[in-house]
């Protein structure tokens, strides 16, 4: 069965549009008049096979922007699902009412293209798996072993319960970080066009006396000569060197060495830590608690770890745990990975209660990582403007004891 992307006008004669399948062009015609919707234009949604080859033959490939499915909006649709599943509803009719509720255009196709995959005789998780760039491989595997074990509903809404809280804790740390972030640009903003443009205007005035200057005023007319002349290259830096450790990041070696350069580090390292083993026994904890075997669950983490360093220790723990050692005993032989957790682990191990242990490992980081990036970000605002007292109180010194000097010659 095809799908069609429609823009039509209702009985009242206002403007709509939306997703149906049907048979052909002439069955979608049909079945939009029956709701009485009377379709202006009629575009059949090609498979991605066809539309990457278009593609890939298109000299120019046109850049889509804001196609992409959030992370909110796939968690709505999630919890929708376990709702109409647990209703009641079979799986087919829960995935094709949720098409038209989708906000995107793109979750609806997607949905859509799913519902055939269904109905062709494949697997709901086999469905989502077409999909990788949208359905991670947590949700992928969470689902399969809900599909398995009949209990998909239960499972469809721990998945909304995680997306939920995982973004939750990530905009609460974005949150946090806004303010402090935002004012540094602006103080870095106003440092460079004092350097810039206001205070050439002043300190030409003293570069043509003939009397010797005090340092700190020979000091800032170096450092506002050097801004003036080289702003261009200021602004540019940062994000050269961005791109610079995006292009080292890479690499394999260059990416080992950086990754494990950030967790060394003494104050945000450990930090850092936090919230790694926060996602990992996270992630670790909801997909065994859902049915997903230790050693497929242990490699989903592995490739959500984001970190060289910690990619390596979890396959590390792999290879331990299918020879039939303990995750526990792995990670607390390694500096990589903060003690607690480890010492955390190998008890829910040995008690046989390792997924409500990874849940309160979870739970313990992710409210430590919160308080530390709170703590600091109310260090880090009253540091930002002592910094920035500290240079306009600098320029002000340095532009003044000139003035000072002339007053003392003239009395």
């Amino acid at each position: 069965m095809a799908v069609f992307e429609y823009k039509a006008l209702n009985k009242k004669g206002k403007n709509v549009s939306g997703i149906i399948d049907a048979e052909s062009n002439s069955a979608a015609k049909a079945k939009l008049r029956q709701q009485d919707i009377f379709p202006s234009a009629l575009n059949k949604i090609e498979s991605d096979t066809v539309a990457k080859e278009k593609k890939s033959k298109s000299i120019f490939p046109q850049i889509r922007f804001f196609t992409r499915i959030s992370s909110a909006e796939l968690s709505m649709i999630t919890r929708q699902m376990s709702t109409l599943l647990s209703a009641g509803f079979p799986l087919v009719k829960a995935v094709s009412t949720l098409v038209p509720q989708a906000r995107s255009k793109a979750l609806q196709k997607v949905l859509s293209k799913i519902k055939d995959a269904i109905e062709e005789g494949s697997s709901f998780a086999n469905a989502l798996a077409l999909y990788p760039n949208v359905f991670s491989p947590i949700f992928i595997n969470m689902v399969n072993a809900g599909e398995s074990s009949g209990t998909l509903e239960i499972v469809l809404e721990r998945l909304a319960d995680f997306n939920e809280n995982r973004e939750d804790s990530k905009n609460k740390i974005q949150a946090s970080l806004a303010y402090p972030v935002l004012m540094s640009c602006i103080g870095f903003g106003v440092l460079l066009v004092l350097l810039t443009y206001v205070v050439p205007g002043i300190v030409n005035i003293f570069s043509d006396m003939s009397q010797t200057l005090p340092l700190p005023t020979m000091i800032l007319i170096s450092v506002s000569s050097f801004f003036k002349s080289w702003w261009w290259g200021i602004l540019l830096t940062p994000f050269f060197l961005f791109f610079l450790l995006l292009l080292i990041r890479k690499t394999e070696k260059g990416g080992y060495f950086i990754d494990n350069l950030l967790i060394s580090l003494p104050v945000t390292g450990n930090l850092l830590k936090k919230i790694i083993a926060a996602r990992f026994t996270r992630t670790l904890g909801s997909l065994l608690e859902n049915g997903v075997p230790m050693l497929t669950a242990m490699h989903i983490t592995k490739s959500i770890a984001g970190n060289r360093v910690m990619f390596e220790l979890i396959s590390k723990a792999c290879d331990t745990v299918e020879q039939g050692g303990e995750l526990g005993n792995v990670l607390i032989n390694s500096k990589a990975f903060p003690n607690l957790a480890s010492q955390m682990i190998k008890i829910g191990e040995t008690s046989g209660e390792l997924e409500k242990m990874l849940e309160k490992t979870a739970d313990l980081f992710e409210k430590d990582v919160h308080t530390a990036v709170t703590a600091a970000t109310s260090l880090i605002e009253p540091l930002i403007i002592l910094i920035m007292g500290i240079v306009v109180g600098g320029i002000i010194l340095a532009v003044c004891l000139p003035i000072f000097e002339i007053n003392q010659l003239i009395q």
